[in-house]
């Protein structure tokens, strides 16, 4: 599957995307547990999309990184596709 191809409310698999800029780390609480978000900006042929990164996932992935997404989540945030790994999802590092 492409960038072009996501579709919001879908699981999706992207074979091989780039990291083109990592935003800044935000921490939240959420049900009295602190926990970490960050938002990047990948891109493959096709085009480009957000990808947000959850808690540990956050220091594992920087700009410039290549990775493989399988099973990942697939919304519409502010007119825009956003994919996160959500509870089933996987992000390797290629």
């Amino acid at each position: 599957m492409a960038i072009s191809d996501l579709q919001p409310n879908t699981s999706a698999s992207l074979d091989k995307v780039e990291v083109t800029d990592k935003g800044d780390v935000r921490e939240f609480s959420r049900y009295g547990k602190l926990g970490r978000v960050c938002t990047c900006t990948i891109k493959d042929d096709t085009g480009t999309c957000e990808l947000t990164l959850w808690n540990d996932d956050v220091d594992l992935y920087n700009t410039g990184d290549k990775l493989k997404l399988t099973e990942c989540w697939v919304k519409e945030w502010n007119s825009r596709n956003q994919i996160s790994p959500g509870r089933n999802g996987k992000i390797e590092k290629l």
